[in-house]
């Protein structure tokens, strides 16, 4: 695991005190877990419902209305564009995202039960299960296991060897941002491996399948049926659904991006995760998560992952809890001479800015960084 200098090393026996301590943190929490986060996720599912059928419904209005009236067609399309994409944002963040890490799988209710929960958005759930909930969260910026670093376009890290590709990467990253949810949908498709021929086009087309039926659901649903509704007044309708998952695209990529990809975090070599402890793994979620400030807006407007530390620690405690439970986590990285990353929504995604300028630049990983990375600790 690499090191900096906001990181004090520690002993074996502290290692296993931290993780200790942090699993003691998880444990009081879940006992805890009742009808207040019930009550919680379920508002936020009206929260969805209400604020997307409220922007359907003005776009509607703006596109019919203005045609009659052209004064009532902006003010309308601009509302229904910002409640559809706040929808969106919150069904996609606070529900999909949470819901899926079976956060609320213990209120044994079949609309949120994790393993089955299907979201708005192109890629399917199963895929997302299987590329964030597995790979990513448990082998975190794990060099060749976790495949979010980057997402097989960006060199974000020195350690990531340089292609001349790179150099178009502040280009590639503005795109992949505007089409964040297809990126996402088509990430489990490995088209790198089919691309240099070893999957099949057979094999590549059998996993599209899925793939391929979601996102035509989505769509005909938000460029064809929704639009469609307004007969001959369609086009405002159409665009302003393309405005809303535009605008969740680029939240969203803002958010996940600004939880993994600041300055000080951090990846790790295979080598380093063998025979790693409860401790070992704690400390590597640590150095490789960012959280953000702003309060109480910032946490449900970012799923609560303005707390990424504590998502990455307790993926399946209901992330509402994740402000109360940093006090906590804080206070104990403090007292074991850890950095605990955070700071505001500009400060965070400026350090990913400078990444993405300047890893597109040719280098090499820092050669006390190459030999630390192959020790756990």
């Amino acid at each position: 695991m690499t090191t900096t200098s906001r990181n004090r090393a520690l002993s074996p026996d502290e290692l296993e005190r931290f993780g200790v301590e942090l699993d003691a943190v998880r444990a009081r929490t879940a006992a805890q877990l009742g009808q207040r986060d019930a009550d919680y996720i379920r508002a936020i599912v009206a929260a969805v419902r209400w604020t997307g059928l409220g922007g359907r419904l003005a776009l509607m209005v703006g596109a019919i209305g203005g045609a009659f009236l052209p004064a009532l067609l902006l003010p309308a399309w601009i509302l229904g564009v910002l409640l559809l994409a706040l929808s969106k944002i919150l069904e996609n963040m606070e529900l999909g995202h949470n819901v899926m890490h079976g956060q609320y799988d213990w209120m044994r209710d079949p609309h949120l039960d994790g393993k089955t929960y299907e979201w708005d958005i192109a890629g399917t759930s199963d895929n997302w299960r299987k590329t964030h909930n597995y790979q990513h969260h448990t082998w975190t910026n794990v060099r060749g296991m976790d495949d979010d670093i980057g997402y097989g376009l960006l060199r974000l890290f020195p350690e990531q060897r340089w292609k001349p590709y790179y150099l178009v990467q502040p280009l590639v990253a503005v795109i992949f941002a505007l089409l964040f949810e297809w990126g996402v949908a088509i990430q489990d498709l490995r088209l790198g491996r089919w691309w240099i021929g070893k999957t099949s086009t057979a094999q590549l087309r059998r996993h599209f399948r899925p793939v391929g039926r979601k996102m035509a659901r989505q769509v005909l649903k938000d460029y064809v049926f929704f639009p469609l509704l307004a007969g001959p007044f369609f086009l405002p309708v159409l665009l302003g659904n393309v405005v809303a998952n535009v605008l969740r695209n680029l939240w969203t990529y803002t958010v996940i991006f600004c939880g993994h990809f600041t300055a000080d975090a951090e990846t790790f070599s295979k080598e380093s995760v063998a025979g790693e402890s409860r401790g070992h793994w704690y400390l590597r979620q640590l150095r490789g998560s960012s959280n953000l400030t702003g309060g109480k807006l910032m946490d449900l407007m970012t799923g609560n992952l303005s707390h990424q530390i504590e998502h990455h620690f307790y993926p399946d405690i209901p992330a509402h809890r994740y402000a109360a439970m940093a006090v906590d986590v804080r206070e104990i990285c403090a007292r074991y001479g850890q950095h605990y990353n955070t700071g505001s929504l500009p400060r965070q995604f400026g350090q990913v800015v400078w990444r993405i300028l300047r890893h597109a630049l040719p280098s090499r990983p820092p050669a006390k960084q190459a030999r630390l990375a192959r020790s756990p600790a």
